[in-house]
């Protein structure tokens, strides 16, 4: 017996409208929810996330601020991006829930441990430049201070600085995600991402010297994950082609 080919969700322009208004609603406030706590700690959490560069300045050196209002702005824009941090799981799944009717099943059973995936991967990623990678270059920036310049850090620099390497880090570490969608979406081979290891492997460096600081170990801590990464990335399209080709057969 034959299965009825699966319906799809329909509305009007305006119900769809209506729903992303609600549901980008209901992120705002989420965010906003989030927010206040960051705020009241503010400075606690931008004392957390300064740590790693503190433990490395010399016994008489600290973070300075160069502007009058850094010293509340700077953990102030600390505070929203932490927030907007830990809201991002749920307002992924409101856009998730907005565009899954609009979805069939077996894009769905694709899409979720996609979604789920890629957002342990950018924490992973945030959270491996904040523990391994800060404390090595900050030592390596500390120890290679030219004699007579005394390194005393703008925090707003700090914050920008430590924000980007966080995001690249994140980004950084979607590089699975990347590969098996090349394959699966028959962008590109198996055999052509497995054969091209060695130019992966130099285009992942040269990425690296553009994200990182201009000094080979922080180029190296971060090209080194992202090759294990492509790896990973590889070994996963590889299971899911086999199982796609192993599912007709068993049906």
């Amino acid at each position: 017996m034959s299965e009825e080919p699966e319906k799809l969700a329909e509305g009007t322009l305006i119900s769809h409208l209506l729903e992303l208004r609600d549901r980008l609603v209901r992120g705002l406030i989420v965010l906003v929810v989030m927010f206040i706590p960051c705020a009241i700690y503010s400075n606690e959490i931008f004392t957390f996330v300064a740590q790693p560069l503190i433990d490395k300045l010399p016994p008489s050196s600290t973070l300075i601020a160069t502007s009058v209002i850094s010293p509340s702005m700077t953990p102030f824009k600390l505070s929203l991006f932490v927030a907007l941090l830990l809201s991002m799981p749920y307002v992924l799944w409101q856009v998730w829930s907005f565009v899954a009717p609009g979805l069939y099943r077996h894009e769905k059973k694709f899409a979720i441990p996609l979604v789920l995936t890629s957002i342990i991967l950018f924490y992973a990623g945030a959270a491996f430049a904040y523990q391994f990678v800060f404390p090595v270059m900050f030592e390596f920036f500390a120890k290679t201070t030219p004699t007579g310049v005394t390194m005393m850090t703008d925090i707003s620099n700090y914050l920008s600085f430590v924000l980007t390497m966080i995001f690249a880090f994140g980004v950084a570490f979607e590089v699975p995600i990347a590969v098996v969608l090349l394959v699966i979406t028959g962008i590109v081979s198996l055999e052509k991402l497995q054969g091209a290891r060695g130019y992966v492997l130099i285009g992942i460096f040269v990425i690296a010297a553009f994200l990182t600081p201009p000094d080979p170990i922080s180029q190296s801590i971060m090209a080194v994950p992202m090759y294990l990464l492509y790896e990973g990335g590889l070994i996963m399209a590889r299971v899911l082609l086999r199982m796609r080709r192993d599912k007709p057969a068993e049906e």
